[in-house]
């Protein structure tokens, strides 16, 4: 469809990794887990040393006896009694017993700390001891025995006496202690409702289908709705047919199919018709993709199969649409790594449900998919997927009804011409389509334009096949001439050849995917190509290369995509086609297009390696012919380039029929 003159240098940047990607670390900061880990065992810590602080700095746990020694020298003030504790104040600062802390607990000193100030329990002298640290408060308890004379002493003292309700709760001490548990228990919630935010359902529903329900009145889209498709816009409408009326066929002894696969390039509408089914159905439809059976939990999805087909059979007569199943129905055991646990049980689970033991009625599944060549075969037997319905891409008249469609919400120009647009857009996709009117939309609101013209169109389809203009990029004089020339190259043999497709462009437009191109695009839909066709479009592929070593007398990287491309036509032609003399009737292999690694390798070669040198001579030969044509038309035209170089190097861009206009001036046409 186009030339590229020079593909542009490809840098293998280095790209960044996702964190979520990466394995959770403790020491990674930029993890938002290990924050929050970090956090709350910071919170824990400054928790323990307060606690561990006030502990220390408290007042002094004495004994009973001591308190009672303090009482009697009249050195007690006043006291507080909670229950079985006592706590109080004293006249003056006495000295504790060495050893004991303050805000020790009972029983946490040996008897030998504990020992009495007054002397040496077994009679003897009092022994020397070294002085402990001065008290004013003290804390002691009660002898579970009570002391009937305490209150009579303290009243006797003139001691204040206070008392507490021994139910009373010490907030702070309770607060202090759980803290840090209700900290972790909002670190793991938080990290619940993390979950539940990515996977969009609670962990205790995670094997439930995530399949969503529409009815007819929330389906907008209808058959009417999707140009071009017709068959299969057919084949589907007789399936909704089915299922209004299911008693219709069954009367005849047929079955309802059970399985309906839409196959097709992407983009070509496979979603749009399935919408446009659940529009038409007056029956439940239940739409879901192939990646929404997948978890990182093994048998997840296998149970979200089961889940799916039990809310399908409940509503039975119901369609079930699993939009790129090959997500879950690649080929098991494929490639030298092995199986995919979850994906096989996911498939298994899903052939059963399909055509297993336990019979299915009345509940259609639709499939869509651009990959069916990775589809494991059990998928695609009969009685499990009976109708394989082909969705590809569109040809001249359905671009142009796919054109009017979305033209329709635009403001168009009354010059833009439709059909013509539908012409010189072979190849493309619906998508392709309505992004390329998009674009055009966009083009003009930047230039402040009220309408859409040919020119927005122009650009955007060539933003489309070609990427974006390079802005800033400064070539020199000569790399610019060689360029033109090398355009001119293609276009000059392009225009000359009887076989070979219109030229509609020439560019030297430095953009994303190459330096220049040569526009080409058929008058109508090719499906044969027959080998005169092939011929000419190696040729206009040599164009370049030839043109490089008539005026320069050098070869430069500009025609390493020509080359590429030319390669691989001539490789077909002699490998699948039979077109070449000395294989002129043989298919000695295919196209290398297998996905799975083990299947290359174990696939062997069909014919010998005599024959593959044969058929690189033969594959050679073909070449050498193409790029000698190519050459031979450039000298007979070289006033005709000449001119066509220096246009595009004035203007950048020249139009097609410059192009044949100075081959008739040159006596060529």
């Amino acid at each position: 469809m186009a030339n590229q003159a020079d593909q542009s240098p490809q840098h293998n940047q280095p790209g960044e990794s996702s964190r979520n990607s990466q394995p959770w670390s403790p020491w990674d900061w930029s993890q938002s887990y290990s924050r929050q880990l970090w956090v709350v065992l910071l919170v824990m810590l400054v928790f323990f040393a307060w606690s561990v602080y006030t502990y220390r700095s408290g007042p002094a746990q004495i004994r009973y006896t001591t308190f009672l020694e303090q009482l009697e020298k009249d050195n007690v003030s006043q006291v507080t009694v909670k229950g079985d504790k006592i706590t109080g104040d004293l006249k003056k600062e006495a000295r504790k017993p060495a050893g004991l802390q303050a805000g020790a607990q009972r029983g946490f000193f040996s008897d030998s700390q504990q020992d009495d100030e007054s002397g040496d329990p077994n009679g003897g002298e009092k022994a020397e001891k070294p002085a402990g640290r001065s008290y004013q408060q003290f804390i002691t308890y009660l002898p579970s025995f009570g002391d009937q004379d305490l209150m009579d002493e303290l009243r006797s003292r003139g001691v204040a006496v206070e008392t507490l309700p021994k139910s009373d709760t010490n907030w702070a001490y309770l607060i202090v202690t759980m803290l840090p548990f209700v900290l972790l228990i909002a670190l793991f919630y938080s990290q619940y409702k993390r979950f539940e935010g990515q996977s969009g359902e609670g962990i205790f529903s995670i094997g439930k289908s995530r399949a969503r329900l529409y009815q007819r009145s929330q389906e907008s889209t209808r058959f009417d709705d999707v140009a071009g498709a017709q068959g299969a816009k057919t084949e589907l409408h007789e399936l909704v047919s089915f299922l209004k009326d299911p008693g219709k066929i069954r009367d005849l002894g047929a079955e309802v199919p059970t399985g309906v696969m839409l196959v097709g390039p992407p983009g070509t509408g496979k979603t749009l018709l399935a919408r446009a089914v659940a529009g038409e159905a007056e029956v439940p439809f239940f739409s879901i993709t192939g990646s929404d059976f997948m978890e990182m939990f093994v048998g997840v999805g296998a149970k979200r199969v089961r889940s799916l087909f039990q809310d399908a059979k409940k509503q039975a007569p119901s369609i079930v649409f699993i939009d790129e199943i090959d997500a879950i129905g690649r080929r098991r055991g494929a490639g030298l790594g092995g199986g995919h646990d979850e994906r096989e049980q996911t498939l298994n689970q899903l052939l059963s449900e399909l055509d297993g033991f336990e019979e299915t009625n009345d509940v259609i599944v639709m499939t869509a998919t651009n990959r069916p060549d990775v589809l494991d075969p059990a998928l695609m037997r009969p009685g499990r997927f009976d109708r394989r319905i082909i969705v590809d891409l569109p040809n001249t008249g359905d671009r142009q009804k796919i054109l009017d469609i979305y033209a329709k919400k635009k403001q168009m120009d009354d010059g833009v011409d439709l059909a013509a647009l539908a012409r010189s857009t072979p190849g493309f996709s619906g998508a392709d389509l309505k992004n390329m009117l998009n674009e055009a939309a966009l083009l003009a609101a930047r230039k402040e334009k009220t309408i859409i013209s040919n020119e927005d169109i122009e650009q955007a389809r060539d933003k489309i096949l070609m990427g974006l203009v390079r802005q800033g990029l400064a070539l020199t004089d000569e790399e610019k001439q060689m360029v033109a020339y090398h355009e001119a190259g293609h276009a000059i043999v392009g225009a000359s050849l009887k076989y070979a497709d219109p030229v509609h462009k020439v560019s030297i437009v430095p953009r994303t995917k190459a330096m220049g191109a040569t526009q080409q695009f058929p008058e109508g839909e090719k499906y044969i190509y027959h080998r005169e066709y092939l011929a000419d479009r190696l040729s206009v592929m040599m164009g370049g290369r030839a043109a490089e070593m008539l005026v320069f007398d050098t070869a430069t990287s500009g025609a390493g995509n020509d080359l590429q491309n030319a390669t691989q036509i001539a490789r077909r032609m002699v490998l699948e086609w039979g077109m070449s003399g000395r294989f002129e009737h043989m298919a000695l292999g295919s196209r290398d297009d297998q996905v799975f690694l083990g299947e290359q390798i174990a696939r062997s070669r069909q014919y010998s390696e005599m024959t593959a040198q044969e058929v690189d001579k033969e594959v050679e030969s073909l070449l050498n012919e193409a790029y000698l044509r190519a050459g031979k038309i450039l000298e007979d035209n070289r006033q005709a380039m000449d001119e066509l170089a220096r246009s595009l190097i004035e203007n950048e861009e020249v139009g097609g029929k410059v192009v044949y206009e100075l081959l008739e001036g040159s006596g060529t046409l």
